[in-house]
C-alpha cells in the first residue's frame, strides 16, 4: 500500500456502498445475471453457473451512490491520481472522460464493481477489497512514488479529526496521524492540540525540487489561514517528508514566530473554511499593489512583537489605499494637510470615486433609517 489516503478514502466508499446496496437488495431489487458454461467442463456435458451482473446493477444506482457521505472523499482522492487514464484502459475501457471529476467518478463505478464482482449479496470481504485495491494501485501509480509531508501548525485546533482541503492538503489532529514522525507529535506547552498540515503528492522520476513545492504549498496554505483569522498562526521551524513509505526525514521551514493566540474550527466552519482556503488559493495576486501589500503583511504576521509589524502594515495599507502612487510633497504632507483642514485633503481617483459614491447614496437626509441602512450595505 503506497497511497494509505486513497486507500482510506476508497474502503471507506466500498464500506458505505455494501450497506446500501445488500439494503436494496433486501427491499426487493433484483440484481440481472447471465448464464455462463463454465470453464473445464467436458464437451458432452456442459456444466452451467449464474453470474450476477453486479455492474449493471451498481449504474443503475449511480446517484444513490453519490450521496454517500464518502462518495466526494473517494471522487476527491481519486482525482489527485495521475494515473487514472492507464487504469481505464486496463478495465478494458475505450473510452476515457476528458475532465478530471469525471475520470475519477468513472473509475470509482469501475473500482467498486471489481469489488463485487461475481458477488449478489454486496458483502464486502478484505479479500475483495484488497484485490480490487491493488488493481487500481499498481495502475495508477506505476513509476511513480507518494511523497508525504507533514509540518505542525501552531495557533489552530480543530474538533474533528481531519480537514481535506483538496489537492492532496489537509489538516489533521496529530492524535489521528499516527505514523507521523515522534518529533511532530510532542504536546505542546500551552496545553493545545498539536494540528499538523499533510501534503502528499505522487512524484514521478525525474521530478525536480520537492521539497521547495511543499514549501511553496504550505508557505500559501499559511497565508490563507493568517487571512482567515487573527490569531497569528504559524508554521514550527521543521518539517517532515518521505517517499513511498520510507523513513521521515527533517527539513528547515521558514518562520518561527510566536502564535498570538488560537483559532479553533469547529465542524460548522469546516466548509467556509475550505471555500474561503479554496478562494485564496485561485485568486492570490501575482503582481500589482494587492500583491506588493500582501507580501507586507505576510512580513508584519513574522514579527516577533506587534509594534515590529507597525510598519509593515502601516506600507501595506498605504499600498492599498494610495494605489496610484505618492501626491508631490510625500504622503506625509498630505496626512498633515487632512489633520489641518479635511476638506482640502488631496485623494486618490479610486478614494474620490467611493466618497462620490457614499455622497449620492447617504446624502438624502429624510431617506428612512432603514433605506438608508440597506444602501449603505450594499454599496
Amino acid at each position: 500500500m503506497r497511497n494509505r489516503q486513497l486507500h482510506a478514502a476508497l474502503a471507506a466508499f466500498a464500506e458505505e456502498s455494501a450497506h446500501q446496496l445488500a439494503a436494496d437488495t433486501a427491499a426487493g431489487a433484483e440484481v440481472p445475471f447471465e448464464v455462463v458454461e463454465l470453464a473445464g467442463s467436458r464437451r458432452e456435458a456442459p456444466l452451467y453457473c449464474y453470474r450476477p451482473l453486479t455492474g449493471g446493477f451498481i449504474e443503475e444506482r449511480r446517484s444513490i451512490l453519490g450521496r454517500l457521505p464518502s462518495f466526494l472523499p473517494a471522487v476527491h482522492a481519486l482525482a489527485a491520481c495521475g494515473g487514472l487514464d492507464a487504469y481505464l484502459v486496463a478495465c478494458g475501457e475505450s473510452r476515457v472522460p476528458g475532465a478530471d471529476r469525471a475520470r475519477a467518478e468513472y473509475a470509482l463505478r469501475l473500482f467498486l464493481t471489481r469489488v463485487f464482482e461475481d458477488s449478489g449479496d454486496f458483502e464486502l470481504s478484505p479479500e475483495r477489497l484488497a484485490r480490487a485495491y491493488e488493481d487500481l494501485e499498481s495502475a495508477v501509480m506505476d513509476g511513480r512514488a507518494l511523497t508525504e509531508v507533514v509540518a505542525p501548525l501552531l495557533g489552530l485546533a480543530l474538533t474533528s479529526d481531519e480537514i481535506a482541503l483538496g489537492d492532496g492538503l489537509a489538516l489533521v489532529c496529530a492524535d489521528a496521524c499516527p505514523d507521523a514522525p515522534r518529533e511532530a507529535l510532542f504536546e505542546r506547552e500551552d496545553g493545545h492540540q498539536v494540528v499538523l498540515a499533510r501534503l502528499t503528492w505522487e512524484s514521478a522520476p525525474g521530478d525536480e525540487a520537492p521539497l521547495r513545492h511543499a514549501q511553496v504549498r504550505l508557505r500559501r496554505l499559511l497565508t490563507a489561514l493568517r487571512l482567515y483569522d487573527a490569531a497569528g498562526i504559524v508554521l514550527a521551524r521543521t518539517a517532515w517528508t518521505r517517499t513511498g513509505g520510507g523513513g521521515w526525514q527533517p527539513f528547515a521551514m521558514a518562520g518561527g514566530a510566536v502564535a498570538r493566540g488560537v483559532c479553533v474550527i469547529p465542524p460548522q466552519q469546516e466548509d467556509e473554511l475550505r471555500a474561503f482556503l479554496s478562494l485564496v488559493g485561485r485568486r492570490t495576486p501575482r503582481g500589482g499593489e494587492l500583491a506588493w501589500a500582501l507580501q507586507r503583511f505576510e512580513l508584519a504576521t513574522d514579527r516577533g512583537r506587534p509594534s515590529e509589524a507597525l510598519t509593515d502594515v502601516l506600507l501595506a495599507l498605504r499600498a492599498l489605499l494610495e494605489p496610484e502612487g505618492p501626491r508631490p510633497g510625500g504622503w506625509r504632507a498630505a496626512w498633515r494637510r487632512c489633520a489641518r483642514s479635511p476638506s482640502s485633503a488631496p485623494r486618490s481617483p479610486s478614494a474620490s470615486r467611493t466618497s462620490s459614491r457614499w455622497s449620492a447614496r447617504s446624502s438624502p437626509a429624510s431617506r428612512p433609517r432603514t433605506a438608508r441602512w440597506r444602501a449603505w450595505s450594499t454599496s
